[in-house]
């Protein structure tokens, strides 16, 4: 592996919160990758507002990957938007989890097949074109105070022959969730005509992580990997996304080299 001098930059589109358990996760989660694979990572939070300032663009373009965090409701719900349609029309190194995976497509429904009403229930719960709803089927017997998802929620089907498979490297897996909201099944066909494919299935066929074809890596999961990502054993996936950050990085350093 080519040697990566400076340090990769990854932007976390996201409202910080220490007190939410995934927010410092995160950030541990891209140190455990890089050590792994000897890189160095920067990562950086970049609250949602900020993404609707009118140099959001150059400072979005100044990071290596972008990841869409877990967190909703954003202070900014536009300004998640605008950092996931970047990382999607630039085709920078993009992982969203969670809330980040519920934004991606609703990003990818309102920019890419034109529905400007896609939205949450948790944002409009009398909108007409609700992509995102909440869990239909809650976790049995679970703590009062958990959302409807959480915890490990029985076995995860992997697609064959894509991505997120070959990197687990194996097409059955256990996640830690912690959410209250998810794709609602009418609107599944969005997914694959706007371009993200459903690759990862739960226990009743529910839809579980979505990624690009065309992208040189765009995941999106409602899991959360880095809850379980250890400073001994990485998370597969989230040390793929930085591997791809670090060849996104020496492709931009070579090409500004020839120009």
């Amino acid at each position: 592996m080519t040697l990566v001098i400076e340090p990769l930059r990854i932007g976390i589109l996201g409202d910080f919160n220490p007190e939410f358990r995934s927010h410092p996760a995160t950030n541990d989660s891209l140190q455990h990758a890089a050590r792994k694979l000897g890189l160095k990572v920067e990562s950086t939070w970049l609250p949602t507002p900020s993404l609707l300032e009118p140099r959001a663009a150059a400072t979005l373009d100044s990071f290596d990957g972008l990841w869409a965090s877990a967190g909703s409701p954003f202070k900014n719900f536009d300004g998640m938007l605008k950092g996931i349609e970047f990382a999607r029309v630039r085709d920078r190194p993009f992982l969203g989890t969670c809330a980040g995976f519920q934004y991606a497509l609703i990003e990818c429904a309102r920019n890419v097949l034109g529905i400007p009403d896609a939205t949450t229930a948790e944002e409009d719960p009398h909108a007409k074109n609700i992509v995102i709803y909440p869990v239909a089927c809650a976790v049995p017997n679970r703590d009062p105070n958990s959302p409807k998802l959480s915890g490990k929620v029985g076995q995860i089907r992997l697609r064959p022959g894509s991505y997120l498979a070959a990197f687990y490297g194996k097409e059955t897996i256990e996640e830690e969730f912690f959410c209250n909201y998810e794709l609602n099944p009418e609107f599944e066909w969005m997914a694959m005509e706007a371009g993200l494919p459903v690759v990862a299935r739960g226990s009743n066929e529910e839809c579980r992580a979505v990624e690009s074809p065309a992208h040189s890596f765009f995941i999106a999961t409602l899991f959360q990997p880095q809850l379980s990502s250890l400073e001994d054993n990485p998370h597969p996936l989230i040390s793929a996304f930085v591997q791809h950050v670090a060849d996104f990085h020496r492709k931009r350093i070579d090409d500004s080299i020839l120009t």
